[in-house]
């Protein structure tokens, strides 16, 4: 059980890295209502089209590191919601690739936070660079 939307987000970049689908489909809520968006590709509903695509995703031989920066928190006692820029790498690799904006949603259920979206889109090259705005 997670116990914040944080332990969630640890997770599943630990999952992803690892290339560990059974770790990757324990960060996410078992419903037909959860989403994910990957970078450029269609928006998937559901668990099983969630599982079968990071399933795919993780037969590559490519093993991906992932740098998060630039966070933006917004939580409730139910729902939190984070974005982030990704910069993807293939490890072994000296190549970065183009960064990503990314959109976390958790929602906090009788089993503690789980992910119900995970939403990346290409950003433009100086979104790295971006400096957070606070909310007052």
């Amino acid at each position: 059980m997670f116990t914040s939307p944080q332990d969630v987000e640890a997770a599943f970049y630990e999952a992803l890295e690892h290339a560990d689908t059974d770790a990757m489909m324990a960060v996410w809520a078992e419903d037909e209502e959860i989403v994910y968006v990957p970078p450029g590709g269609p928006r998937l509903v559901g668990y099983a089209a969630i599982r079968e695509a990071w399933t795919r995703i993780f037969k590559g031989e490519s093993r991906l590191r992932v740098q998060a920066s630039n966070p933006t928190v917004v939580q409730t006692p139910f729902t939190a919601v984070h974005t982030m820029i990704e910069v993807i790498s293939v490890v072994g690799d000296d190549v970065t690739r183009a960064p990503v904006v990314a959109t976390n949603v958790y929602v906090r259920g009788a089993l503690g936070w789980r992910m119900v979206l995970h939403h990346a889109s290409p950003a433009p090259p100086d979104a790295v660079n971006e400096v957070p705005k606070t909310l007052h």
